[in-house]
This record gives structure tokens, sequence and C-alpha cells, in this order.
């Protein structure tokens, strides 16, 4: 787990600038730092040593003739089976580092080498002899990869972290007008184009190829869901050894290993697995924003010890500047707040940590998946019947049971945008000035996705969706900007090739049974952890900013922002206000669309107004 940064102009004083930018994100790397030039590319790295530790494992990494040369985060969980058969066709390694891996399966297979990987990755190997620079990222976007093309077209930037382009004197920056409409929409970054105008994200499981001064990406995987004919028993047998192995691989280290531990069954699942020595909770003072006491208790029953926090209101406030940097883009999830906080205190221990997410992607563990009983229901009736009902619903002004009719026609393509709802999309452009009032609409980001999975059921669509929208651009980034923030490396075992690939077979009526979800995979984890953990429903990581907005302190801070001039230029002054009073006077609770304005505003001083 580390952090790179590179650019392919010539600026005349390649290794200053890079050294900058390895200053700005030495915390994705604190253990080793070094760099490479040649007359077509400037690397930078930072390294945080995993795998091993000796500086025969440094980076930037060069093949024996030096024709090769790898920047690379991640980590490869196949790297020993990889390196066997490389082995076996003739090439030599000189490290037991997992980068090695990459720089020998590029000269055996090319670009090909991506369909040979298993695990999570973002990297970049400049081919000298071709003079080609080639990249990937992992498949489901666990690691972050930005690209910026210089504007005079002189060659482009890439890096881990897009505070790190900022060191370079050919990079603009301004702000994209297009990121901010689906943005209070869906409370992350949705486009491609991120909020830096200019830089783009790499999508997950697409690889790039840049040479003669072109870019080209294209996409080297897609999940295909294929249910295959089994009996739920043997589908949770087989799912249970699934995750075992996933979590074995997912454990190899040369240092300390922990987990992370809520109250559901996610994590618990991961941790009961692994069983590591230690794992790491934190929660609020309010009780019901709490769910220590399940990740205490369970650790008991485990015989795992069991280090938790408990976060005030003060300290959150103080840290989110920082928090928002570290993000890169504004992202107004609440959960990253409590992840930060967790994040420093395994670090204080261990080096790696093991997580849950992406279970619920892959899985179809959020409640948005089922019906509700009134939805069961009414689906009873013809399909025809109900999608003409819907289609006469969408053509009329809003009315009570207008949501209803709609989701009950079986197209989430018409309302299903992903986890995240904020802003309606007439109540964002409502907020806005008409300057950034024109970025897509968050049905047109939709659209394309839900293009890949026609003919499949309503589930799968959704869970489609979110795989390629929400979990790398939500659930995963935050994962990594706040756990590297402190210099602390996350792995992912349900976000795995080969559990993928077994969920794949998975039958829609084993993920969902009426208004019950996850259900085989809660029946596999039952067969690791007691019912009252495989079976507690699915909380999320709450937080209680409801509260803190009517609180006088806490009113004061978003208020201040809400007020400032440069607040004014992208948003519309008396109806923040009025947001903001609603919520305060308790005539309305408004708390994530203020904390989504709110954290734009934090993420946009920070950037703008507080760095010239």
């Amino acid at each position: 787990m580390c952090g790179f940064i590179g650019f392919t102009d010539h600026p005349g004083n390649e290794k200053e600038i890079l050294q900058r930018m390895m200053d700005r994100i030495v915390h994705r790397g604190p253990d080793m730092g070094d760099l490479y030039t040649d007359d077509g590319v400037a690397l930078g790295f930072r390294r945080l040593s995993i795998l091993d530790l000796s500086a025969a494992g440094a980076q930037p990494m060069r093949s024996e003739d030096g024709n090769i040369v790898i920047v690379f985060n991640g980590e490869i969980y196949n790297f020993q089976s990889l390196r066997e058969e490389l082995q076996a066709k003739g090439h030599t390694f000189h490290c037991a580092a997992d980068s090695e891996v990459l720089i020998h399966g590029y000269e055996e297979y090319g670009t090909r080498l991506v369909d040979h990987l298993r695990g999570m990755f973002a990297f970049v190997i400049w081919d000298k002899a071709n003079r080609r620079l080639f990249g990937a990222r992992d498949i489901f976007g666990i690691k972050p990869f930005y690209y910026y093309p210089i504007p005079d077209g002189s060659g482009i930037l890439f890096g881990s972290e897009i505070k790190a382009f900022l060191e370079h004197p050919k990079f603009v920056k301004a702000i994209n007008e297009n990121a901010l409409r689906p943005y209070l929409t869906l409370q992350y970054s949705a486009t491609e184009e991120t909020f830096f105008k200019g830089v783009y994200k790499l999508p997950a499981a697409h690889l790039f190829v840049y040479e003669n001064g072109r870019l080209r990406t294209r996409r080297y995987w897609d999940c295909e869901f294929k249910p295959k004919e089994q009996t739920f028993e043997a589908c949770a047998e087989t799912l249970d050894s699934v995750v075992h192995e996933s979590v074995s691989a997912h454990r190899i280290a040369d240092v300390k290993v922990g987990s992370f531990l809520s109250g559901g069954v996610d994590s618990s699942y991961i941790a009961a697995v692994l069983m590591p020595d230690t794992t790491y909770s934190v929660g609020f003072r309010q009780d019901q924003f709490n769910e220590t006491n399940y990740a205490a208790e369970l650790s008991q029953k485990l015989g795992i010890h069991n280090r938790r926090k408990l976060i005030t209101a003060d300290e959150c406030f103080e840290a989110f500047p920082e928090i928002q940097y570290h993000m890169d883009e504004p992202q107004s999830n609440p959960s990253s707040v409590p992840l930060w906080f967790l994040a420093k205190l395994a670090r204080e221990e261990v080096t790696v940590v093991l997580s849950g997410e992406g279970a619920d992607e892959i899985f179809a563990g959020y409640e948005w998946y089922a019906d509700t009983p009134a939805m069961e229901k009414y689906k009873r009736l013809p399909l025809g019947v109900r999608r003409a009902a819907a289609n006469a619903a969408k053509k009329l002004p809003y009315f009570k049971g207008k949501n209803f009719l709609i989701k009950s026609a079986e197209r989430p393509e018409d309302y299903f945008y992903g986890q995240a709802l904020v802003f309606p999309e007439a109540e964002a452009d409502a907020v806005l000035q008409p300057a950034y009032a024109n970025g897509p609409q968050a049905h047109a980001l939709a659209a394309p996705v839900y293009a890949r999975v026609q003919g499949q059921d309503e589930v799968t669509k959704k869970q489609y969706l979110d795989m390629n929208l929400w979990l790398p651009g939500d659930i995963l980034l935050k994962a990594d900007k706040m756990c590297m923030a402190h210099s602390l490396e996350l792995r992912v075992p349900f976000l795995d090739k080969e559990v993928m690939a077994f969920a794949e077979t998975i039958p829609t009526d084993y993920r969902i049974q009426g208004t019950d979800v996850k259900v085989v995979m809660r029946h596999a984890a039952n067969k690791t952890l007691p019912d009252e953990w495989a079976n507690r429903p699915k909380k999320g990581f709450p937080v209680p900013i409801r509260y803190w907005l009517r609180e006088e302190r806490y009113y004061r801070i978003v208020k201040e922002y809400f007020e400032s001039d440069y607040a004014a230029v992208f948003f519309r002054p008396d109806v923040l206000q009025r947001l903001l009073e609603d919520h305060y006077h308790s005539r309305a609770n408004n708390q994530r669309k203020i904390w989504t304005v709110f954290t734009f505003l934090v993420w946009y001083k920070r950037f703008f107004v507080d760095e010239k």
C-alpha cells in the first residue's frame, strides 16, 4: 500500500517537482520514497512497507535490463502463484515483493497482464524501449487513480491523489462547473471528470495506454450475474468456504494485521474468520449512535481484544477540514468522519486492517433492494397493469403514492440512482446558482450503466448500478482516503475476484427474500457467527448530525460557511439559510442536505481559499 505520482512533460526541474509532489502524499507511504526520471517520464513513489520490508522491495522498481519501470499501489493476492508461473517461463526474481510480479508479468503478457491479477491495485509501467506508459486500476476500484491531460498538450500528470498535482507548474487549479449538480443528489463525485477541472478518474476495471501523446482507455473486466441452479444450503456452504479462502489470502503480510469491527454482520464475519489479536471500533456518545458494545461483546466471545473510542462532536468538527483535504473531492457521506477516527485508532497498533466493505453490493444487502410488504402484495397484479399505472403516474404532478407506483413497475432505471438521494434533482436546481446547475442529472449518469444489464432482474440491476457508481465513488474512496491519511492499509476480502466469481452464480431469491436482504450470505456467516450477529439488521455507520445541527455551537459553524462570499458563488443564499433555519428550529429534518452543502464549502475553502 503506497502512493505514486508522475508526469510526461519536461519542465526542466523534474526532480524538484517530483519531490514536492511526493511530499504531498507522504502519508500514503511514510517508510520510504524514491524517484525515477527518463527523457520520456518522471515517476515518484512513497512506500508503506507491507511485503518484503527490505530496500529490495523499494519503488520505482526496474527490470534487470532497466527497460521496464513500475510504480504500484496495492496488493496482488495471487502473486506467489503468479511468481511460480513466471519462473517456470524463465523469469528470475530478486525480491519477495509483489511489485516484481507485475514487471515480469508485463514482460510475459503485455497489457493482458491485468487478466492474471487477483488483488487491489493501481499501477503505471514505463516501457522504455517502446516509449509507452501502461497502467490499470483493479476491478472494483479499491485503489484510486487520477490523471490530468496538460492543457498545452505537452503530456499528462497521473497519481494516487489529486492534491499532488497542485505542485506541478502546468496544473491549472479550477472548479469543474458540471460536478456540483450530481453531487448534491448523490453525495459523492459521480462524473468521470472530478471536481478539479480537467482531472479525471480512471474508472474501475479499466486500463490505459499512453504513447505518441495519445491516451487510450478501455474496460478489461465486467461482472456478469449468471445464477446457477444449486440448493440453498450448498450455496451457503460454498460461500462460506470462498470467504474463508479470501480472508486467508488477504491476511498475508510482513506486518501486524488487525480488523475493523462494527456491530453488523459484514465486519463481524470477517473478524471472526480472521481472528486477529485486536479489533477496532468507534461510536458516538449517544446510545442510538453507538454500536461499540456489540463489537466488544463479539470480541469477548471470540477471545479477541477490542479497542474502541467514543467520538465527540467537537472532535468531528475540528477534524472536518482535514478530512475533506484528504478526500481530495467533497464527499458528504457522514460515515467518513468516524472512519477517520477509526483508522487513526487502529494505526496506533497495526499497519494493515481487514474490513467488510462490498458485501452489501455483491450479495444484495441494502434495504432499497427489497420490496416492502405493501409492494409485495401490489406486485401480484399483472406486470402490464403495473407498468401502465407507472407510466400514467410519471406524467402527473407529485401525489402521495406516485413513487410507489413507479417503483412497482420493476424498472429501477426510472427511480433508482444508488444508495444516496440527498437533493431530488428539482431541489438541487433550486439551491444552485444558474452557472452550476448545468451538470448531468443523476439519471443520465445511471443510464449507460443500466444499458449494460438490460434483461436482468430488478435486484441485479440495482446491484450492478451500485457496484459501478456507489461502490467506487463513495464506499471505497472514503475507505482508501481515510485509512491512507493515517498510513493504514485497508483490505476488503469480500471484494475479491474469486468471491465475486461465486457471487455471480447466486440465484436472486437467495440474495433477497421478501424484506430480508443478503439472505444466503447471512446463512453462511451464521456458520461462524452467533445468531445475534449473523441476523442483526443493517445500520450502516450512523452519525448524529441531526442533533449537532440543532445545537447553537455547531449551527453557528455551519452558518458562517453558508453566509460566506464564496458560498454565494455556487448557491442561492436565501435557500441555504432557509434549509439551515428550518432544521435548527425543528421545522424540518434537513440534516443531509445541510451536511452535503457544508461539506462542499469546507472542501472549497480548504483548496481554493486557504490555499491560493
